[in-house]
């Protein structure tokens, strides 16, 4: 098994050792802001998860991408559905990320939604979300890219960020002086 290796910084880095463990480290690397796609089943029942893929991908049109896992619990509804609402969370959301990666048949137990455009579950206290409608999916082995044309959205009080980095949920530091 390879040894660690003393790095830049002098502390002691993790080996990488093939392509995942390349991926893998990098990507802990990589901050990323958190949102949460919501959608409905054909039924009505609410799912949702916890999304650091979000990006812009178009001002016009407004278009954004997410990325997620076809054998998700969230798949069935965002493969069958037209719209998704896509939540931009904060620092003080942090518990609502935790809650929507957590257990399915949880995330929806409570009152921090309510039925929002299209009935679609709109999380509540949140600094923005936006309506948007499916223009594309398009599958990458296990996996599918979402692309969404934004339809329309709301502002919430403002906070500061709510990145995902390490493994770790974590808010930005002071800005960078040039």
């Amino acid at each position: 098994m390879p040894t660690p290796r003393t790095g830049l910084t002098g502390g002691v880095e993790p080996h990488i050792v093939d392509d995942l463990s390349a991926f893998k480290l990098a990507f802990r690397r990589h901050a990323a802001g958190v949102a949460v796609v919501t959608a409905r089943t054909p039924d009505g029942t609410p799912v949702g998860f916890t999304a650091t893929s979000l990006a812009s991908l178009a001002a016009v049109p407004p278009l954004a991408t997410f990325n997620m896992a076809r054998v998700s619990t969230a798949w069935p509804a965002v493969e069958g559905t037209t719209h998704v609402i896509i939540h931009l969370l904060g620092a003080r959301n942090r518990a609502l990320a935790d809650r929507l990666s957590g257990p399915h048949d949880e995330r929806f137990a409570g009152d921090h939604w309510a039925p929002g455009p299209l009935g679609l579950p709109l999380l509540k206290d949140v600094p923005a979300w936006m309506l948007g409608r499916i223009v594309e999916r398009v599958p990458v082995a296990d996996n599918a890219v979402v692309v969404v044309q934004i339809e329309d959205g709301g502002l919430g009080v403002d906070d500061d960020a709510l990145l995902y980095h390490e493994r770790t949920y974590m808010t930005p530091g002071p800005p960078l002086t040039p």
